[in-house]
């Protein structure tokens, strides 16, 4: 199997789910499913095949998906970890960024989509369908002691948002809704280089280290409804 492509374990309680997606993982140019396995299998599946990106069920009935998560995580050499929701509202996803989730995908995402997400995150970057982007943020806040930003008063201290240049506000906005940089390029009509040196340049300014907390920013700052 060639080792340039993006290797993907799909981990759910369902077995049509497990193998729909896995089909389409195939399909995918540059992707190869792996493993499909359910929850009590994830830990054993990642240690065999030594999957790039693993898209984890947050619920599931034979072994939580935050306890599959921590199991993942603790591995030597931990794959990327992206929990799949069919709700929109699901108060796991905040525990699961805390658990060190770099994507959150709604089972219904399209397939053009799940492929850009996907090398998304094995590049390193992390991802939220745009559904679920407030409950994250959200959950964020309230784990950092704060309100979620809908009750929140308009930050005082901190970067403000006219220390982005336009462009840098555009990518920012884009970003918090949960757009990939490959979706962003496209928006923008940009290269996806030049939208990482962006983000890039978003996240030092911001002084944030990572996406999600640039999203959470971003709302901080009233730029996304």
């Amino acid at each position: 199997m060639n080792r340039s492509a993006v290797h993907v374990m799909i981990v759910d309680d369902e077995d049509l789910i497990r193998e729909g997606l896995r089909r389409i993982v195939d399909g995918f140019d540059g992707t190869r499913a792996v493993a499909a396995c359910t929850g009590s299998e994830a830990a054993v599946a990642a240690r065999e095949h030594r999957p790039d990106v693993v898209l984890l069920d947050v619920r599931m009935p034979d072994r939580d998906g935050l306890s599959v998560l921590a199991d993942l995580r603790a591995l030597p050499d931990p794959p990327v970890v992206a929990m799949l929701t069919t709700f929109d509202a699901d108060e796991h996803l905040s525990a699961a960024l805390r658990g060190g989730a770099a994507g959150f995908l709604l089972k219904d995402t399209a397939p053009e989509q799940l492929e850009y997400l996907i090398k998304e995150l094995a590049a390193g970057g992390r991802v939220i369908a745009p559904k679920v982007a407030r409950t994250v943020v959200d959950g964020y806040l309230r784990a950092q002691g704060g309100e979620p930003e809908h009750r929140r008063a308009a930050p005082g201290d901190g970067p403000r948002a006219d220390e982005l240049t336009p462009r840098e506000r555009e990518v920012l906005v884009l970003l918090a809704e949960g757009l990939s940089n490959s979706e962003i390029a496209r928006r923008l009509l940009i290269g996806t280089t030049t939208v990482k040196d962006h983000v890039s340049t978003v996240l030092g300014k911001l002084g944030v280290t990572n996406r999600v907390q640039a999203a959470v920013r971003a709302h901080q700052l009233r730029l996304v409804r």
